[in-house]
């Protein structure tokens, strides 16, 4: 007869207090093997690990009085904090990071890790990928839950037994189901900028995946001062790229009552099989008339849409004061932020767009002669500001923020009636085989954001120097636009590739910089439309970027300027009406009253992160977010206003 297998393999709890003394010498000897010559595995006081567990992870740390029970099965890095629960026959793979208090019921997988699953390769020989799971503190979840790469799950929250969770999990919400979807509150969401009937709802709808890097501009790009560097690629200039400055303790994991989930995979499926409406179709559970849904009245829409409009144009004044520094006489992002280039040309946008006139805040002649002298004579350059307000010295524009600074003084001067009084020498100095040099450089492979962005720049570039009357040398425009027009992927239309951390990303986020300051800005033809189009769409169903709580000012307007340019094919047409719609109708509701919009969506995960506090940037983009997707839901007309300065829709100039 076999021995009999201790109670405490499977139930470890009241190991330490209950155990022997040989047993518990067993247990610190067992644990010695488990971190004995790995300075990567570290464990806390009163661990339990399971003589029948397997253990083989690259790294492992757990907190105290954390436990690891009988038929477990752990791989990866998994970072677990105090009082955590692992119980019979979990799963835990992966990249993997939960904080104290986890209780995990028995039979569970958290799957930190991916398959990839591209046609023509067998499924074993395709490479694994990982985004990582992370699990805030004082977590219950259930038995038979499964939790797919990718994914966060905020502190406090209830995981249903049986649950399926492929979308990340607010702070305090109760979810079951396949897929799981928003059930309760188990611990109210806080105040966090958004009106608790719209967290609701967004909880409703779940939210997904992880965030991707934030902002709108990005290292590279050439510098025409002529001093040597080491990064940064080419400058049509012909000189040399340089750098720019830089819970509870309770018995066992439990079982919360939930939905059964029907799945047998051992591996989470890849984000981009993700049915095209699965985000639109997730069931909702509206908490009062002002919650929304995909489907909600052109009429609806358009009325909540309109008292948005008024609110922004009776507040305005108040958003803009609030970012005002009297002791500079700068604008600032938002209230303690240090003043930049952009801000001031952000208050000039929202000031044009809502009130049809300069910020109040100073004379327009003052702000005119202050962004003319910021222009560096000799280069047209126009560098950063430090925390005094005093501009930064040997920048060009390899620059991110000099670069995208062609764009946003360029267009607030011409929005005050002006313009820049020195020629901008990154056109003025370039030659066609500069040009192609200066477009081969940039990383489309590796981060076509990146390589947009200076494009981007370039192209505004061109556009100021043909309106001043400047000399373009011969070939420049056409070098910039046939290498666009020959590099363009035909199973894309757009510039780059995919990569494996952050799918389309890049590649659409640099489409629409690279298209705005061209293609856009002057009026010529996009080549593959309708493939962009698939593109944008296929992109818009990740829901690491497009969850509620996880979209961001610069991913939604990445996605709703290539559609809106490409709206005259009637291309998928529907489509991009509901998607418009449902992005839409989520963005009226997170307007601050007084402060305007944050550039990151807030919700109940994202409580506290700097990007969800309202700011200039995110008001001046969301702004223009909104007319772009109210004109592509037919409903532009309502808002009273259309962008006039970086965002413009209509091309500012025509090639001759």
């Amino acid at each position: 007869m076999s021995p009999a297998i201790a109670a405490h393999e499977y139930s470890p709890w009241d190991f330490w207090s209950e155990a022997s003394r040989s047993e518990r010498d067993a247990q610190l000897a067992l644990q010695q093997t488990v971190v004995a010559g790995r300075p990567d595995h570290e464990l806390g006081e009163q661990c339990f690990i399971s003589e029948l567990a397997s253990i083989d992870n690259d790294a492992l740390r757990l907190g105290d009085r954390t436990y690891i029970a009988a038929g477990a099965y752990l791989t990866g890095d998994l970072r677990a904090g105090a009082d955590c629960s692992i119980n019979p026959y979990t799963v835990i793979r992966g990249r993997v990071a939960m904080g104290d208090g986890v209780r995990i019921g028995a039979h569970t997988s958290i799957l930190g890790f991916n398959h990839s699953m591209e046609s023509g390769t067998p499924v074993f020989r395709q490479p694994l990928t990982s985004k990582g799971i992370e699990i805030g503190d004082d977590v219950w979840i259930g038995s038979h839950v499964v939790i797919l790469d990718g994914v966060r799950v905020g502190s406090h929250s209830v995981l249903a037994a049986s649950a399926v969770v492929t979308k990340d999990v607010p702070a305090g919400a109760v979810v079951g189901g396949n897929p799981a979807r928003f059930i309760r509150w188990r611990v109210e969401p806080d105040d966090t900028g958004i009106a608790p009937d719209a967290a609701a709802d967004a909880a409703a709808r779940g939210t997904t995946g992880t965030t991707g890097t934030t902002g709108t501009t990005h290292p590279g790009g050439g510098d025409p001062s002529g001093t040597t560097g080491t990064t940064g690629p080419g400058d049509p200039s012909g000189t040399t790229g340089t750098t720019g400055t830089t819970g509870t303790t309770g018995r066992g994991g439990g079982e919360p009552d939930g939905a059964a989930a029907d799945i047998d995979a051992g591996e989470s499926a890849d984000s981009s099989a993700v049915n095209p409406h699965d985000l639109a179709s997730v069931s909702r559970t509206p908490t009062s008339p002002a919650a929304t849904t995909a489907s909600e009245d052109a009429a609806g829409l358009a009325e909540r849409l309109s008292e948005l409009a008024r609110r922004a144009r009776v507040e305005a004044s108040a958003v803009l004061q609030r970012s005002w520094n009297d002791d500079l006489g700068l604008f600032a992002d938002r209230p303690g932020a240090a003043p930049t280039v952009r801000a001031q040309a952000d208050a000039i946008e929202i000031a044009d767009l809502l009130l049809g006139t300069a910020p109040a805040q100073a004379p327009v002649d003052t702000q005119i002669r202050r962004l003319q002298g910021w222009q560096d004579a000799a280069t047209g350059a126009v560098a950063p500001l430090d925390a005094n307000g005093r501009q930064q010295e040997g920048l060009g524009f390899s620059h991110e923020d000099v670069a995208y600074h062609v764009l946003s003084t360029g267009y607030a001067l011409d929005l005050l009636g002006s313009a820049f009084p020195a020629p901008l020498t990154w056109v003025t100095a370039a030659t066609p085989e500069r040009v192609v040099e200066f477009c081969e450089s940039l990383p489309w492979a590796t981060d076509a954001w990146s390589a947009g962005h200076h494009i981007d720049g370039f192209g505004t570039a061109l556009l100021w120097t043909r309106l001043a009357g400047h000399t373009i040398p011969a070939g420049v425009e056409e070098a910039l636009f046939g290498w666009l027009l020959l590099n363009a992927d035909p199973n894309t239309g757009m510039w780059g590739s995919a990569t494996a951390d952050r799918g389309l990303l890049p590649v659409v986020n640099g489409f629409y910089r690279a298209s705005r300051g061209t293609f856009a800005q002057f009026g010529v033809p996009l080549p593959h439309s309708e493939r962009a189009i698939d593109a944008v769409l296929r992109h818009a169903r990740d829901p690491r970027w497009f969850a509620p709580g996880a979209r961001n000012a610069c991913n939604v307007l990445d996605v709703a300027h290539p559609l809106w340019l490409t709206r005259g094919t009637g291309y998928r047409g529907d489509e991009v009406r509901e998607l418009a719609t449902r992005l839409l109708s989520d963005a009226v509701a997170t307007w601050v009253p007084d402060a305007g919009f944050s550039f990151r969506e807030p919700s109940p995960a994202t409580r506290g992160l700097a990007e969800t506090e309202p700011g200039l940037q995110g008001t001046e983009m969301w702004l223009a977010i909104l007319w772009y997707l109210a004109d592509l839901a037919g409903v532009s007309d309502v808002l009273g206003y259309r962008p006039r300065g970086v965002h413009r829709p209509e091309p500012a100039a025509a090639l001759r």
